[in-house]
């Protein structure tokens, strides 16, 4: 069951939120409930504090034959 929510927030604020929106193709509803769906979410106890798209990348190249010589490989063959 969806329920009305009625927010006061600053105008300048409230335009960000909706531009925001329109760049992640979402309403301004779909962008608060998922923020509360990740407040209210059980933590994972981490070293360091992530965002939800570091979160959402985690265990991305798990299946990956790269190594850390790759890498290395990879910033050499960039920056010299």
């Amino acid at each position: 069951m969806q329920t009305k929510l009625t927010l006061r927030l600053e105008d300048q604020l409230i335009e960000q939120a909706k531009s925001y929106a329109a760049q992640a193709g979402k309403s301004v509803s779909q962008i608060v409930a998922e923020y509360f769906k990740l407040l209210t979410s059980p933590k994972v106890k981490t070293n360091s504090p992530s965002t939800p798209l570091t979160q959402s990348l985690r265990g991305v190249l798990r299946e990956s034959k790269l190594d850390e010589k790759d890498y290395k490989k990879h910033l050499e063959e960039k920056y010299l």
